[in-house]
This record gives structure tokens, C-alpha cells and sequence, in this order.
């Protein structure tokens, strides 16, 4: 009696084991480093970033350097003289702040520009995660380099090799 029992438990055990569902780590990071055109992506949205942020920096040292000029000579002008500086001092910070949103916004030129130059290498890591995920019978796919919860993770378990060879075919 006791060997049927036993041998039912480990039967229970094998089959909740059997079920458990399988599941593998990858490290965004890790494999976009080892994407090259990725590297030239990004390069060339940080220097897109940098040349609009001259811009509105310009802009905006224009507009303060209206306002340092209406400051020094503020004693000197008249209701009218004040009232035309202050306009135009609003007029360029209002430019500046224009720029600003045209660019760095939220529907702006950086955002665009992120969509279409990353976008197309997030879009292959997750194909290639799928087609990685059907073929091993995977019912999860952790990304390491975003999940702050994993404390540890075995090597083992982390296929972002796998997902780079998958991306290059």
C-alpha cells in the first residue's frame, strides 16, 4: 500500500513538473551592443540631439541677451521704448520654447527620429524572441537588462546569443 502511494506521489510530482512552464532570459542590452547598425543608429541620433540642442540653446541666449540689454538701458526708455523690448523679449522666448517642443516634444522631431532609427531593432529582437520561444516550446521571455525584480538568473537560461544569431538570419 505504502509503495502505491509513494509511487502515485512521485507520478503527481512528474506530471505538475512536466507542466511547469518553461522559460529563458535575454539582455536587450547586451544584444543590441552587439548590433552594429544599432551603434550607427545611435550615433547618429546623438548627433541629431546635439545639433537641435545648440539650436535652442542659441535661441534661448538670444532671448536673455534681449533681456540683459532691456535691463541695462531700462531707465532710459520710455513706456513705449519698454513695452516694444518687452514684446520682443517675449517674441524670442516664446520662439525658443517653440523650438524646444518641435524638437525634444512629445510628438517632436527626437521622438520621430527614435521611432524611425530604433524602432526597426527593437521590432527584430522581438521576432526573433518569438521565433526562438515557438521553437523551444518557451511560455516566458524575460528581458534581464529591464526586469529590476531579478535578483539572479542561472547563465543557462539566457538565450540573447541565440536571439543575435536569430536576428542575423
Amino acid at each position: 500500500m505504502k509503495k502505491i502511494g509513494m509511487i502515485l506521489v512521485v507520478m503527481l510530482v512528474a506530471s505538475v513538473t512536466a507542466s511547469a512552464q518553461r522559460f529563458a532570459l535575454i539582455d536587450t542590452e547586451y544584444i543590441l551592443k552587439n548590433v552594429p547598425a544599432y551603434q550607427k543608429a545611435t550615433e547618429k541620433l546623438s548627433a541629431m540631439q546635439k545639433e537641435w540642442q545648440g539650436e535652442v540653446e542659441k535661441a534661448n541666449k538670444e532671448a536673455k541677451a534681449l533681456y540683459d540689454d532691456y535691463q541695462k538701458t531700462l531707465r532710459s526708455l520710455s513706456e513705449a521704448q519698454r513695452t516694444k523690448k518687452e514684446e520682443a523679449i517675449l517674441a524670442k522666448e516664446k520662439a525658443a520654447q517653440e523650438l524646444r517642443m518641435k524638437y525634444f516634444g512629445p510628438e517632436g522631431e527626437m521622438s520621430k527620429k527614435q521611432k524611425e532609427l530604433i524602432s526597426p531593432f527593437e521590432d527584430a529582437i522581438y521576432e526573433a524572441v518569438k521565433t526562438l520561444s515557438l521553437r523551444k516550446g518557451l511560455s516566458m521571455v524575460i528581458d534581464r537588462a529591464s526586469a529590476n525584480g531579478i535578483i539572479f538568473a542561472a547563465p543557462s537560461n539566457d538565450i540573447s546569443d541565440e536571439v543575435l544569431n536569430q536576428m542575423s538570419k
